[in-house]
C-alpha cells in the first residue's frame, strides 16, 4: 500500500530550474540586458524593428544553445560543425537545447524540392520501390539525384587474407539523363559569349570575368588550339569544335600545367550549374541574356529516367505523386492499404498531415525549395517538428506568422500552443497583436530601434503589457479604420488569362495611381499574379522578398551607392584618389584587410574575432584618416547614423545633395537609426526589407510592386509605411501591394481578393473593389476578417 505524501515535504532539487536567467546581454545593440525566462511556457519577444529582439533571442539565448550542444561532441566532430564564438553575455543559466525555426530561405539548389528537404520524398521512394509495378530497384532508383552509374572491370577487395574479385558494378539511379535532375535544359546564345566579327586578340569574349589579360581569357587565346589574331568568324570546323566544345585536357598553357576545356562546357559548370537567385546581379543579368531554359522534353519537367516514371502504384508514379498537391497525396496515401508496409504508411500520412495542419496542403512536394517564400519556409522546417516526441526543448520562433493570412494565424497559434503543451519553452519574436495575444509571458524590448533601443521595457503578462504603457502598449489595440473617400484611378493595368500556377485563366484590371492591395489566403495566387503577370521592365519596380545578398563587408552605405558621393566628396576635398576612402580597396587596414576586426580560426574550438589593434576597429589607414571633409574623417562618418548624416551633409562645407538624397529615402522608410557603416549581417529582416525599399524608391519606374512590406513590421512602423506609401502614390507612382496585414488592407483605394482557398482551391478573383465594399459584403474570409478587425 502507498503512503500518502507528506504535508511538508520539500521540493526535489531538480525542481527549482523552472527559468533561464539571461544576465549582462550586450550583443549588438543590447545595453546589459538581465531578464528571466519561464520554463515550458509561450514566451512572446516584441518592440520596435531594430529594437534588439533577435539579439537577444537568436544571438544570445539560441547561440549559446548551440555552442554548448556542440561542445559535448568530439573535437574530431566539432571539425565538421560551424564554429560559434561565445555571445557577448555575463551569465547564461537554465538553457535547454534550442531548436530554431528561421526563416532564412531554403538553399535554392536547383535539386531541392519541397519533398527532399522534408522526409516525404524519402519515404515515397521507400514505399514505390516496395510496392511499384514493375519493379525497378531500391529506393535509389527513384531518387532524381541519384545518377544510374554501371562499370566494368576488376574491382578487388580485400578483406583479412580473402581476396574477392567483382568483374562489374551497377547502381540504378532516377536521374534523367538529359537534365541531370534538374527538369530543365539550357541552351546558350552564341552571340551573348562572344562578337564573331573580333579575334580573341581585339578582345572578342563578352562574358564577365573573362576580361582580356586575364586568367580565363589567356586560357583561349594563348592555347595554342585556335588562332588569336584571327577573326571568331574565320574560324574553320576543327578551331570552332576546339574553341567551344573541347574536352578537359590538361596542357601547358603559358608556361603552366592547366586544364583546357571548350568554352561552352566552362560556361555550363561556372554559371549554370549554381542557382540563378545565388548569383551577383550583373552574372544574373548576363546568364538570363545568354542562357534559355526549357523543359526537359525526355522526362517532362519530372527530373525522373524512365523506369522510375514506369513503375506504379494504382496507375500512379512517383512523378505524379510528387506533382499532386500535397493535401491531394495524403488522401491518396490514405487509400493504400498494405500490411507489409504499415508503418511506413503511417509515417508518410503523419508528414502529409502536417503539411495540411499547418497550411501548406496547397503545395506540391516537387516544388522547388528556392521558390518558396520566408513564411513557407519557416513552415516547411516546422514540419520536421510537429510530430516529435521531444519534450522540455526551446522551440525558438522568427516571426510564424509572416505570409499568413489572418485566417491562417489561428492555426499556427494553436500549433504553437500544442508545442508548449507537450512540456517545450516557446520563444517566438512576433509582432502580429493576435499572436502576443496567446502568450504566457510578453518581453517588449525598446524603447527605440538601433542605440535608441536594447534595453527591456516590460515583463509580464499579456494584460500588464496593454497599461504598462509602452510603444507596443499603446499601439496594442491600434485598429486603422477603412477610409471614408478613396482616390479615383488614373489607368488600369489589364491582365487577360493568368495561368501560372494555379491562377485559372484570371482576368482583372489593376487600377494604377492609386494604392491597390492584392490579398487573400496563403497560397491563394497572390503573388503568382503579380509577379507572374506583371513584366518588370523600366516602368515596373519589383520589390521582392527575396534575402539582400551581402557579406560582413557590405553595408547600408555601400549597398545603397550613398558610398560613391561620399567618396567623391572626400577625394574632392582633399585632392586624393576616391579609392583611398573605401575600406575594401586601397584605403583598407593592412592588417585586417578592412573588416575592422580580426578572425582566428581556433581550428575544432570556436573562433574567436577581435577587434584590430592597428586601425582600433576603424577599417582605414591612419593615412586615410587625416584627410577630414567637415571637420569629420572617413570613419566618423560611417559611425554616424542616418539622422545625424542628414544634417551633415545637407548643408555647410560637406554638402552632398547626392548623398543627401539618398540619406532622405533612408530616412524616409524609417531607419534613421543605423549607422552608415553597420554590417548587412547584424541587420534584422525587416530593416533589410526596408533598405531593399530605399534603395529601389529612387529608381525611374511609375509601378511599384511591393511583396509584404510589413514584414517584420512593429504596429508602430505600420503607421509609418502607410504614410510613406501614401506619399509615393501622391507623388503620381502606383502602388501595387502583396499583403495580409489588415492595416493596409484597411488603408488600401482597392483591393483584390485571390481564393477561395489555396492551392487547387484557389486562383480565382473572389472580389474587386474598395475595402468599404468588402467589410459591408463580408462575401470572403478576408471581408470577414476585415470586418472584424475594424469593428465594422
Amino acid at each position: 500500500m502507498s503512503k500518502a505524501p507528506r504535508a511538508d515535504k520539500q521540493p526535489h532539487p531538480a525542481d527549482r530550474h523552472d527559468l533561464i536567467r539571461v544576465h549582462g546581454a550586450r550583443e549588438n545593440n543590447l545595453k546589459d540586458v538581465s531578464i528571466e525566462i519561464p520554463k515550458r511556457r509561450l514566451t512572446v519577444f516584441t518592440g520596435v524593428s531594430g529594437s534588439g529582439k533577435s539579439s537577444l533571442v537568436f544571438d544570445t539565448i539560441a547561440a549559446e544553445s548551440q555552442r554548448l550542444i556542440n561542445e559535448t561532441y568530439s573535437a574530431f566532430v566539432q571539425g565538421f560543425m560551424p564554429t560559434l564564438a561565445r555571445p557577448e553575455v555575463d551569465v547564461l543559466e537554465g538553457v535547454t537545447t534550442a531548436i530554431i525555426v528561421d526563416q532564412q530561405r531554403m538553399g535554392a539548389d536547383p535539386r531541392s524540392t519541397v519533398g527532399t528537404a522534408t522526409d516525404a520524398n524519402a519515404m515515397l521512394r521507400i514505399l514505390f520501390s516496395r510496392l511499384g509495378k514493375p519493379h525497378i530497384g531500391p529506393p535509389s532508383a527513384y531518387a532524381f539525384n541519384v545518377p544510374s552509374v554501371r562499370a566494368a572491370g576488376a574491382i578487388t577487395v580485400e578483406r583479412g587474407s580473402k581476396k574477392t574479385v567483382k568483374a562489374t558494378f551497377n547502381r540504378t539511379g532516377g536521374m534523367c539523363p538529359r537534365c541531370e535532375g534538374r527538369g530543365t535544359v539550357s541552351d546558350i546564345d552564341l552571340t551573348q559569349l562572344y562578337d564573331d566579327s573580333k579575334s580573341l586578340d581585339e578582345g572578342a569574349l563578352t562574358i564577365p570575368g573573362y576580361t582580356p589579360g586575364g586568367w580565363n581569357y589567356r586560357l583561349y587565346s594563348e592555347s595554342g588550339l585556335v588562332d588569336p589574331a584571327k577573326p571568331i568568324r574565320k574560324y574553320t570546323k576543327k578551331e570552332l569544335q576546339a574553341f567551344l566544345h573541347h574536352e578537359p585536357t590538361r596542357m601547358k598553357i603559358a608556361g603552366i600545367n592547366m586544364t583546357y576545356e571548350g568554352l561552352i562546357p566552362r560556361i555550363q559548370k561556372s554559371f549554370l550549374a549554381k542557382d540563378k537567385e545565388g548569383m551577383q546581379p550583373h552574372i544574373r543579368a548576363f546568364v538570363d541574356r545568354a542562357v534559355t531554359f526549357t523543359t526537359c522534353p525526355e522526362c517532362e519537367g519530372t527530373r525522373l529516367a524512365e523506369g522510375a516514371r514506369s513503375s506504379k502504384i494504382k496507375r500512379v508514379s512517383i512523378a505524379d505523386a510528387c506533382a499532386m498537391q500535397i493535401s491531394d497525396l495524403a488522401t491518396w496515401v490514405r487509400g493504400l492499404d498494405e500490411p507489409s508496409v504499415a508503418p511506413l504508411l503511417t509515417a508518410l500520412q503523419l508528414t502529409l498531415d502536417s503539411f495540411v495542419e499547418i497550411g501548406l496542403g496547397y503545395l506540391s512536394l516537387d516544388r522547388p525549395a528556392g521558390t518558396l517564400s520566408g513564411g513557407e519556409a519557416q513552415r516547411v522546417k516546422m514540419i520536421r517538428h510537429l510530430g516529435s516526441s521531444l519534450t522540455d526543448v526551446t522551440y525558438v520562433f522568427d516571426e510564424p506568422t509572416v505570409g499568413l493570412h489572418p485566417h491562417d494565424i489561428q492555426r499556427m497559434n494553436e500549433l504553437l500552443l500544442q508545442l508548449r503543451d507537450k512540456g517545450n519553452t516557446v520563444l517566438v519574436v512576433e509582432h502580429k497583436p493576435e499572436t502576443i495575444a496567446i502568450a504566457d509571458h510578453v518581453v517588449d524590448l525598446g524603447p527605440g530601434a538601433g542605440t535608441g533601443g536594447g534595453t527591456v521595457c516590460f515583463e509580464g503578462t499579456v494584460e500588464g503589457l496593454r497599461t504598462g504603457g509602452t510603444v507596443t502598449g499603446r499601439h496594442f489595440d491600434d485598429r486603422a479604420s477603412v477610409k471614408d473617400t478613396v482616390r479615383e484611378a488614373t489607368g488600369t493595368l489589364e491582365i487577360r488569362g493568368a495561368k501560372t500556377h494555379n491562377l485559372r485563366d484570371v482576368d482583372v484590371d489593376i487600377p494604377l495611381g492609386v494604392l491597390a492591395v492584392v490579398t487573400g489566403v496563403a497560397g491563394s495566387g497572390k503573388s503568382s499574379l503579380v509577379h507572374g503577370s506583371i513584366p518588370v521592365g523600366d516602368d515596373v519596380v519589383s520589390i521582392d522578398q527575396s534575402p539582400i545578398r551581402g557579406s560582413r563587408r557590405s553595408n547600408p552605405a555601400t549597398y545603397t551607392g550613398l558610398l560613391d558621393p561620399i567618396r567623391k566628396a572626400f577625394a574632392k576635398a582633399n585632392g586624393v584618389k576616391p579609392a583611398l576612402f573605401s575600406a575594401n580597396s586601397e584605403g583598407a587596414c593592412p592588417t585586417c584587410n578592412g573588416a575592422g576586426v580580426i578572425y582566428t580560426d581556433l581550428g575544432m574550438m570556436a573562433g574567436v574575432s577581435s577587434t584590430c589593434e592597428d586601425c582600433e576597429g576603424k577599417r582605414f589607414q591612419a593615412s586615410v584618416l587625416e584627410h577630414l571633409l567637415g571637420g569629420r574623417d572617413i570613419s566618423e562618418v560611417l559611425a554616424m547614423s542616418v539622422t545625424e548624416a542628414v544634417e551633415f551633409f545637407g548643408s555647410g562645407e560637406a554638402s552632398t545633395p547626392a548623398a543627401q538624397r539618398i540619406l532622405a529615402r533612408l530616412a524616409d522608410v524609417g531607419l534613421g537609426y543605423l549607422s552608415l557603416g553597420q554590417p548587412l549581417t547584424t541587420l534584422s529582416g525587416g530593416e533589410r526589407q526596408r533598405l531593399k525599399l530605399a534603395t529601389n524608391m529612387g529608381e525611374k519606374g511609375t509601378v511599384y510592386i511591393l511583396d509584404e512590406p510589413t514584414t517584420g513590421l512593429h504596429l508602430a512602423d505600420v503607421e509609418q509605411l502607410l504614410g510613406l506609401l501614401d506619399r509615393l502614390v501622391d507623388s503620381g507612382k502606383s502602388v501595387i501591394v502583396v499583403e495580409h496585414h489588415q492595416a493596409v488592407m484597411a488603408h488600401a483605394d482597392w483591393l483584390i481578393d485571390l481564393g477561395p482557398g489555396a492551392g487547387h482551391d484557389g486562383g480565382t478573383v473572389v472580389f474587386e473593389g474598395t475595402p468599404a465594399d468588402l467589410v459591408a459584403a463580408r462575401s470572403t474570409l478576408t471581408g470577414e476578417h476585415l470586418a472584424a478587425y475594424v469593428g465594422a
